[in-house]
């Protein structure tokens, strides 16, 4: 079942110039070591930021709160799988609101997807829950 859905578009320019302005500042306000590392050695730097922040934006979204209720930028981050996947992670504030919205009997998966094209930067979460299987593996 869909627990929750949210999306974002992010301008890759208005990025860069609060990465210009605010610089680390800015940087590790908002994103992980791992956000950091993954940005700083793409040849677009800007652009690779913008696709995190609108994936944090759609996943506050998904999770129904929004950044006004309590989530840290970093309780919600991206890295990538080594097939280039991206995968959203939750910790803090934002895992406990999944884990509060998340019905008995089901596990909870972010589903995220990012894309861009200069100079909008967009980023798609889903939230889903499935059932816990007493199956054997």
């Amino acid at each position: 079942m869909i627990l929750g859905i949210g999306t974002d578009l992010a301008n890759i320019e208005r990025i860069a110039g609060t990465l210009e302005r605010f610089g680390d500042r800015f940087k590790n306000r908002v994103f992980t070591e791992v956000e950091q590392a993954k940005s700083e050695r793409r040849k677009d730097v800007a652009g690779t930021y913008a696709k995190r922040w609108a994936a944090k934006e759609a996943c506050s979204k998904a999770l129904g709160t929004g950044l006004a209720m309590g989530i840290a930028w970093k309780d919600m981050s991206v890295s990538n799988l080594r097939s280039g996947q991206p995968v959203m992670h939750v910790t803090g504030w934002a895992q406990k609101r999944l884990q509060s919205m998340t019905p008995a009997g089901h596990v909870a998966t972010i589903h995220v997807t990012l894309t861009d094209d200069h100079p909008w930067a967009q980023a798609f979460v889903v939230i889903e829950a499935q059932p816990i299987s007493n199956a054997p593996a």
